[in-house]
C-alpha cells in the first residue's frame, strides 16, 4: 500500500473555498443520500438520510487516488470476508458476525440470529403480557458495549414513549447501581444482566447488589426477576438465572457490535419490539448498501477516506462529533468505544508495527450547547479539529417549531463558519477576532430520527470503523488493551504482586496496601 499513500502525500493541498471555486458541480459530487423504505411507517414509506463532505478537503483526484489505496489493501475482499462469516479477527481466530443479527452474513449465523430474536421477542411480549408480574422498571447492568449501546438507543427512542423504565448501570461506583435503586420500586422492577462471559468483575459485583437491594424490599425470590443476556448460558444457569430468563447470543458477536443482539433487549422491553425490529432493518439497509456499493460511491468508505486524510496527511489527533439533536446526546460516548477500542491498535495483521496513526481521539458534545464551550478551539485553536455535524430534519419536541428552526440554522451555520473564518473587527485586522476558516466538516442530516434512522446510523459508524482499519492493515476486533489493566486490578485484591513506589503508596492512602 506504500505506493498508493505516496501517490496521496504527493497531492497538493488546496482550500476549502479553491475546492469550491475550481469544481461547481462539488456539492453534487461529494453530498449523497441514502434512502430505505421504513415498514414501520408504512408499507411504502421511506425514510433517508443525506451524508454531505463537500466542506472537507476531499476532491476528485484524491477520491481516485484513495479508491487505489483501498484496492490495494484489498477492501472488496476483507468486506466480503466479514459479511460472509469468515475469519476476519485474526489474533483471536473468529469471524465478527454483528451484521448477521440483521440478516446479512452467512446463512447458519443469520438463521440462529434469527431464532435467538425470536425467542427474545417472545420474553420482552411475555413481560408486557405480566408473566413476571408488573413489571414498570428494569435495572440493566452491564459494561462497555453491553451498557454504551443500549444507554445510547434508550436515550434516542424513548423520549415520547416508554413501556418499561430502564436504568442502565455500568459503572462498579456503588453511587451508580444506589441512584437506580431511588428510582425504581422493587416490587415492580427486574434485573438484565449483561454479560459475554457472565464472568466480568463489574457487572456481576453490581448483581449481586442488586440481588440483596431486591431481597432486603420484600422481592421473595430475587433470582426469579433476573433476566440474563450471554454467549455463556452455562455460566448464567450456574448462577442461578432460570433457562427460561437466558437469552443468548453467539461468541462471534463482539461487545461495541452487541446491541443487535440479546444485549438490545432493555431497548425492546422499554419501546416495543415492532421498533426494535425497525432499528434491526434501518441497520440492515446500511448493510447492503455498504456490501452492494463500490469505490468513492460507498458511503461508510467515504467517510474512511476523510478520516485517513486527516489523521495521516493533515496529523489531525482527533475528530468532533457534535449532534444537534438532544435525542443523540449520547452517540459520541458511544462512538468513542467503537472507534477507540476498535481501531487503537499498535500493530498490523500480520504483528508488524504500524508506521502511521491509527484511530483518531473521538470527542464530542451536543448542539448548541457546545457552541459555548469547546468551539472557540474549533475556530481559533492551533489544533485542526475534523468535525462531523449529525442533525434531523424533523423535530423531537412539539414546542413553537422556532426551537427546531434555531437549532438546524445554528448547525449549518457552524459548518459555514469554520469553512468561511474571518475577521469580526470593525477595521477588519484585529488578530484577536480573526478566524482562520479552512476547517473542514462533514453533515449527517436524517428526515427523522427514528428507530429505523437510528439502526442505519449506527450500522454507518460500524462500517465506516471497519473501512478505516482495512486502510490501515489493522484488526479492528480485539481489544487486548482492555485487559491488562483489569489483570491487574485482580493482582492488587489477591494481593500477590509487587507494583511501581507510585501506585503501592496509593494503595497504602487508600487503605488497600
Amino acid at each position: 500500500m506504500a505506493a498508493a499513500w505516496n501517490a496521496i502525500e504527493e497531492r497538493p493541498t488546496q482550500t476549502l473555498e479553491q475546492l469550491f471555486a475550481a469544481d461547481q458541480e462539488r456539492v453534487g459530487k461529494l453530498s449523497q443520500r441514502l434512502e430505505w423504505t421504513d415498514t414501520a411507517l408504512g408499507e411504502n414509506a421511506k425514510q433517508g438520510i443525506l451524508f454531505d463532505w463537500s466542506k472537507t478537503h476531499l476532491d476528485d483526484d484524491l477520491l481516485d487516488e484513495f479508491e487505489e489505496l483501498a484496492k490495494a489493501a484489498d477492501f472488496t475482499g476483507l468486506r466480503a470476508s466479514l459479511l460472509g462469516g469468515r475469519r476476519v479477527n485474526v489474533t483471536e481466530d473468529r469471524p465478527a458476525e454483528h451484521t448477521a443479527q440483521r440478516g446479512i452474513g452467512d446463512e447458519a449465523s443469520v438463521e440462529e440470529a434469527s431464532a435467538l430474536h425470536e425467542r427474545m421477542k417472545l420474553l420482552v411480549e411475555a413481560i408486557h403480557g405480566g408473566a413476571l408480574g408488573e413489571v414498570r422498571h428494569c435495572i440493566h447492568i452491564g459494561i462497555g458495549g453491553s451498557a454504551l449501546g443500549p444507554a445510547m438507543a434508550l436515550d434516542a427512542l424513548t423520549r415520547d414513549l416508554e413501556l418499561v423504565d430502564v436504568h442502565v448501570v455500568s459503572n462498579i461506583d456503588g453511587l451508580a447501581l444506589e441512584q437506580a435503586f431511588a428510582a425504581c420500586d422493587p416490587a415492580t422492577t427486574i434485573i438484565a444482566v449483561a454479560s459475554k462471559t457472565f464472568t466480568t468483575t463489574e457487572t456481576m459485583t453490581n448483581a449481586e447488589s442488586a440481588l440483596r437491594w431486591l431481597g432486603e424490599n420484600g422481592v421473595d425470590d430475587p433470582g426469579g426477576r433476573v433476566v440474563a443476556l450471554t454467549a455463556s448460558p452455562d455460566k448464567a444457569v450456574e448462577w442461578g438465572v432460570d433457562e427460561t430468563r437466558i437469552l443468548p447470543f453467539a461468541e462471534s458477536v463482539g461487545g461495541r457490535y452487541s446491541l443487535w443482539s440479546s444485549i438490545g433487549f432493555p431497548v425492546a422491553l422499554a419501546v416495543g419490539w415492532d421498533d426494535f425490529a425497525a432499528m434491526l432493518a434501518g441497520a440492515k439497509a446500511m448493510d447492503e448498501h455498504f456490501r452492494d456499493t463500490d469505490g468513492r460511491a460507498n458511503l461508510p468508505l467515504r467517510a474512511a477516506f476523510a478520516d485517513r486524510y486527516y489523521a495521516r496527511i493533515r496529523k489531525c489527533q482527533t475528530r468532533a462529533v457534535f449532534a444537534y439533536d438532544e435525542r443523540l446526546s449520547l452517540l459520541p460516548d458511544y462512538l468513542q468505544q467503537l472507534e477507540m477500542e476498535s481501531n487503537g491498535k499498535r500493530v498490523t495483521i500480520i504483528r508488524d508495527e504500524v508506521d502511521e496513526p491509527t484511530a483518531a481521539i473521538t470527542w464530542g458534545g451536543v448542539g448548541t450547547g457546545a457552541q459555548h464551550a469547546v468551539f472557540q478551539l474549533l475556530h481559533q485553536g492551533t489544533h485542526l479539529v475534523p468535525v462531523d455535524f449529525i442533525a434531523s430534519i424533523a423535530p423531537g419536541d412539539e414546542l413553537d417549531p422556532a426551537h427546531h428552526s434555531i437549532l438546524l440554522m445554528n448547525c449549518f451555520a457552524q459548518g459555514a463558519a469554520l469553512m468561511k473564518g474571518g475577521n469580526m473587527s470593525a477595521s477588519g485586522d484585529d488578530p484577536a477576532r480573526a478566524f482562520p476558516g479552512d476547517r473542514p466538516s462533514a453533515t449527517i442530516l436524517c428526515d427523522d430520527l427514528d428507530a429505523s434512522t437510528l439502526g442505519a446510523l449506527i450500522a454507518f459508524h460500524e462500517h465506516r470503523t471497519f473501512a478505516n482499519a482495512v486502510l490501515m492493515g489493522i484488526n479492528p476486533f480485539d481489544q487486548f488493551g482492555v485487559e491488562l489493566g483489569k489483570k491487574m486490578a485482580k493482582e492488587i485484591e489477591s494481593g500477590g504482586s509487587d507494583f511501581d513506589p507510585s501506585t503501592t503508596a496509593l494503595l497504602e492512602a487508600a487503605g488497600l496496601g
